[in-house]
């Protein structure tokens, strides 16, 4: 806040494809899809056309208690239909904290119906982003989200991210009878980009199960072609308990999440009289934001997004890969979904006082949009990104690296 108080705020006038132009008519490269969420483009008006037809007959309404409506229902069972959940039903919420905060509260609710309440400890990851929402905040795998707010959702704690090991670990220091979820992304987004290894969720998988532990993917960034699949967790061949999902369901169109939740999970609730799961929020189920999703969702079908970007995964590796070299640079972290990190040295961020932030405005000034986090800059462009586009923002980058370097000095940089 005092930072934007300080200086002018870089209002966004217009999108159209992977383009943002500036209220000064600047035009920039979205290289986050705004943050993750864009997977079709800018400006598609076939989805905007979507809502105003769903608007001008019932523009909203809730869906509590018996309440229903046909997007709604449509988009429940199509997303279902694609889920990789043993006998799936879907909670629809607003975005992504909010379907965390579900996911959280049922999994604990699970276990109190099943008469065992002691089972309300969450285990997640370092690193692991899961929204600022209460349980959210508590379960984040990054400290300085979670400091300065008191105490948090208590029954929480948090394990390496790249050990399936050390999650068996944590449920035996907590012991299994107290353990309720394991929450994990496929790939760890917005707290670095950081990929498993290939056996990873399959022993996961096996822990969770041999511990009786639900074992809940949080898809938000992953999902809906930016891993070439509906969820992202089908690259690795597991089925959860739970999948969250937001962001690319709508492309960001409209606010919407939800929870696909496994029949193991919802049977007490849905077969068992007396066991209500007293949750909801207002705008669940919005009529015009499930339209916005389902012709989000026909795009991507239609276009075959799906397949496109494993091919627009192979380019952005590729060309990432090539600023490895660059003297300000750690390590690149791509390869896996449309994403990637650029993380520099230890020496450009401590010694010489670089920061990515700095980084981010060299690069913004020349056209292109990244994402800063303390130690890495973030891209994940919008899924219909061409090669040629792809190349200019990491030349882009690469450029706004040397300026950075050549204003520290940094040139004699190792690493």
């Amino acid at each position: 806040m005092n930072a934007v108080a300080r200086g002018p705020e870089f209002v966004v006038a217009r999108g159209e494809g992977v383009w943002l132009w500036d209220e000064s008519g600047d035009r920039y490269l979205d290289g986050t899809a705004s943050l993750w969420y864009c997977n079709v483009g800018h400006g598609r008006r076939e989805i905007a056309d979507a809502v105003y037809r769903q608007m001008t007959t019932l523009d909203a309404y809730t869906v509590y208690g018996d309440f229903s409506n046909a997007p709604a229902r449509d988009l429940s069972e199509r997303l279902a239909s694609h889920a990789p959940v043993v006998d799936p039903r879907v909670i629809l919420t607003c975005g992504g904290g909010e379907s965390i905060d579900t996911a959280a509260k049922l999994a604990r609710r699970y276990w109190a119906v099943l008469g065992r309440p002691e089972r309300t400890h969450l285990i997640s990851r370092t690193g692991g982003y899961h929204g600022l929402n209460g349980f959210g905040t508590s379960i984040i795998g990054m400290e300085r989200f979670r400091t300065g707010y008191g105490r948090l959702i208590e029954d929480t704690s948090v394990v390496a991210h790249d050990s399936a090991a050390a999650l068996e670990a944590e449920i035996l220091r907590v012991g299994p009878e107290r353990v309720a979820a394991f929450f994990a992304e496929p790939v760890i987004g917005a707290g670095g980009v950081f990929l498993p290894e290939d056996d990873y969720f399959t022993e996961v998988a096996r822990i969770c199960d041999k511990y009786g532990v639900l074992f809940v993917v949080d898809s938000v960034i992953c999902g809906f072609a930016r891993m070439g699949n509906w969820f992202g967790i089908e690259r690795f061949g597991v089925s959860p308990d739970m999948i969250v999902f937001a962001k690319g369901v709508s492309s960001g169109y409209l606010p919407l999440g939800g929870v696909v939740v496994s029949g193991r999970v919802a049977d007490p609730f849905w077969n068992e009289a007396g066991n209500p799961f007293m949750h909801g929020t207002t705008y669940a189920g919005h009529p015009a934001g499930c339209a916005a999703a389902m012709a989000n969702l026909d795009i991507l079908e239609r276009e075959d997004l799906f397949t496109v970007s494993l091919e627009v995964e192979r380019h952005l590796d590729a060309a990432l890969r090539t600023l490895s070299g660059h003297p300000l640079v750690a390590e690149v972290r791509s390869g896996m979904g449309v994403m990637g990190a650029v993380e520099l040295t230890g020496e450009a961020l401590d010694d010489l006082g670089i920061t990515t932030a700095e980084v981010f405005a060299e690069a913004r000034a020349r056209g292109v949009i990244l994402r800063p986090v303390p130690r890495a800059l973030l891209v994940s462009p919008p899924l219909i990104i061409t090669w040629e586009q792809i190349d200019h923002l990491v030349s882009t980058l690469a450029g706004a690296l040397d300026a950075v370097a050549a204003r520290h000095g940094a040139t004699a940089v190792r690493y």
